[in-house]
């Protein structure tokens, strides 16, 4: 399994906009890239990724996922820790398993339903800080965002402008709450906050000739969605879907067998994102 925030990108019909894109922006210009810091994904964000991507030896691509934002040290400057425990400072505690997150401060404790990630894209699990806080983001991201610590993509607790996903397994990772929830949370959490994400993840299964089950259809299914796959959504992966698998892995420069193991899941993920036109976080 890997872990992926949503894949930042450019799309002239509809400019991918947040506070990700903004850190995104900010890294590339601590590389030296000329960038506008305006948490949008125009053309000039592309152009400069491109140059990033292809400079560090990744496939260039333009989209921004786990291996552009680690080789943008996104980790690596952050010199922010958890403060230590103490019943007057706050901490966060996120139950991936019941969809809660818990809040402390002076001893006592409130809790609020969540919405965090899907199967596919699950919430990463561990101790991290809040380490950048913003406010009035707007649509998927709703009124506040809290972004967290982790190393591999922009992660954050936030607003939403879909309060029925809350409560479910939905997101690309990050956590959502009701915006009158997270006004009150993002008001009592310095920079510094520590938080815990617990819980489990469907890790899912390699797949390969042979195999049958549910999954088996949902591959069928998105290997369909993107031109792969014409026929019938049996749920065996028999010699035409595995055609297909190949046909898709040499298109996206993976290793050609086949077999639907974590990397291939992750391109998969990656593709479907961009043919479902998904920018959620």
């Amino acid at each position: 399994m890997f872990y992926a925030s949503r894949f930042l990108r450019y799309d002239d019909e509809n400019l991918m906009q947040g506070p990700d894109v903004l850190l995104l922006q900010e890294k590339l210009v601590k590389k030296g890239y000329q960038v506008s810091t305006d948490g949008v994904y125009d053309k000039t964000t592309e152009n400069a990724v491109l140059s990033f991507q292809e400079a560090s030896g990744l496939r260039a691509d333009g989209i921004v996922g786990p291996n552009t934002w680690n080789l943008l040290d996104l980790g690596h400057d952050n010199s922010i820790t958890a403060e230590k425990s103490s019943a007057a400072r706050p901490s966060i505690l996120i139950n991936l398993d019941k969809r809660r997150l818990t809040f402390t401060i002076d001893g006592s404790s409130t809790t609020y339903p969540v919405a965090v990630g899907k199967p596919s894209t699950p919430s990463p699990i561990g101790n991290w800080v809040i380490v950048q806080k913003s406010v009035d983001w707007g649509g998927p991201f709703g009124v506040r965002w809290m972004r967290l610590s982790v190393p591999w993509g922009g992660y954050g607790i936030h607003g939403t402008n879909n309060p029925a996903s809350i409560g479910r397994a939905v997101s690309h990772g990050c956590i959502r709450m009701y915006n009158k929830d997270v006004i009150k949370v993002y008001d009592l959490t310095p920079i510094g906050t520590p938080v815990n994400i617990i819980g489990h993840h469907y890790t899912g299964r390699i797949l390969k000739e042979g195999d049958s089950g549910e999954d088996v259809k949902q591959l069928q299914r998105d290997l369909k969605k993107l031109g792969y796959y014409n026929s019938s959504i049996d749920g065996y992966f028999g010699p035409k879907t595995r055609q297909a698998v190949m046909a898709f892995q040499a298109d996206q420069g993976l290793v050609v067998d086949g077999i639907v193991g974590p990397y291939t899941y992750f391109v998969l993920l990656k593709a479907l994102d961009i043919a479902n036109k998904n920018y959620e976080p």
